[in-house]
């Protein structure tokens, strides 16, 4: 009896190995994502109805300069090019809409890695993990942000306008994904087979310690 339970238990392990390497794969994907786009945070001083009214003003006058330049660029590094070489501007944009709207708070912006939490933008759900973000920050930055996807160019899309701006969200993110990774972000359809297969594994594995502890 032991050496049964000795020889099923080196299976499960065996089992439980392939299945971890299975899942890096996906790991691999969800990282390789982040370090494809550039998503873009408006972080307001606090979550005040003024405060974020003012957040949503500078998030327009931004996006209204930078759309321009920002909607035709080829590539992630050509982007990251223009976020800072028109960076002093965009702080005297948001310092010029903070000032008019009565405020003297404080304006800081950088362009870093930082970790998110899953977010959803219309047809695309992004998974948690450490991205590259442009970011602004209204006075002391405790209020809720807005956030959409700098590059590719999303924060140029209204997704509140049906199956177009659907379309064009889905053509922009296949642009710079994998067919792997958009399957990964497209909250559109269930998940592939193969990382339903992933699921499945894990499952059946759990099914069997069951098994044999029962």
């Amino acid at each position: 009896m032991k050496k049964i339970i000795s020889c099923i238990l080196s299976i499960l392990i065996i089992i439980c190995f392939a299945s971890s390497l299975s899942w890096s794969n996906v790991s691999a994907n969800q990282e390789s994502i982040s370090n494809k786009i550039i998503r873009f945070h408006v972080i307001a001083n606090s979550d005040t109805d003024s405060d974020q009214a003012l957040k949503l003003k500078v998030r327009d006058a931004v996006l209204s300069y930078l759309s321009p330049k920002l909607e035709t660029s080829k590539n992630i590094d050509e982007s990251k090019t223009i976020l800072k070489n028109n960076d002093t501007m965009v702080l005297k944009i948001a310092e010029k809409i903070i000032k008019e709207n009565g405020y003297a708070y404080k304006v800081v912006s950088d362009l870093s890695r930082e970790n998110f939490p899953v977010k959803s933008y219309g047809p695309i759900t992004l998974p948690q993990g450490n991205y590259q973000a442009y970011r602004i920050v209204i006075g002391s930055g405790e209020g809720h942000n807005w956030w959409c996807v700098m590059f590719p160019p999303l924060c140029f899309v209204d997704i509140t306008k049906g199956q177009v701006a659907i379309n064009k969200t889905q053509g922009e993110m296949k642009k710079v994904l994998t067919v792997e990774e958009y399957d990964l972000v497209d909250n559109t359809r269930p998940p592939t087979e193969e990382i339903q297969d992933k699921y499945i594994i894990r499952f059946k594995i759990v099914d069997w310690f069951n098994e044999i502890f029962n």
